[in-house]
């Protein structure tokens, strides 16, 4: 079952301004570690690679049925790759608990993301589904 949706457009060049103009400070508010490190390897495509991260962050948010606001903030979402290279999104603290909050008992949820870039727009497109939790035979039998 589909939890929620959210998607999001960014123009590239307004993140090319705020790395211009707060740098680190920009970066270290709004990006987890691990996503500031994928856009630092990469210095020809760094704005995009950080859009495309603030794209999926805003899309999540929306999914998440709060935006950025009731306790959900930027650093509580994070892009993460699969070892097939597939984005998905880590949530944490407030982010973690919405989650929580919204799947029902006896499912698991599952956030997909797409991210995709065409200087100068930056899109990401999200889903959260829940899908019932696998249990073993004989547990609970």
């Amino acid at each position: 079952m589909i939890l929620g949706i959210g998607s999001d457009i960014i123009d590239i060049r307004r993140i090319e301004k705020a790395l211009e103009r707060f740098g680190d400070r920009f970066t270290h508010r709004v990006y987890t570690e691990k996503e500031r490190a994928r856009a630092e390897r990469r210095p020809e495509q760094r704005a995009a690679t950080y859009a495309k991260r603030f794209a999926a962050k805003e899309a999540t948010s929306k999914a998440l049925g709060t935006g950025l606001k009731q306790g959900v903030f930027w650093r509580d979402m994070g892009v993460a790759n699969m070892p097939s290279g597939q984005p998905t999104m880590l949530l944490t603290n407030g982010a973690a608990t919405r989650l929580a909050k919204i799947t029902p008992p006896g499912h698991t949820a599952y956030i997909h993301v797409t991210l995709t870039d065409d200087y100068p727009l930056a899109v990401s497109f999200v889903i959260i589904s829940a899908e019932l939790t696998p249990t073993e035979p004989g547990v609970g039998s």
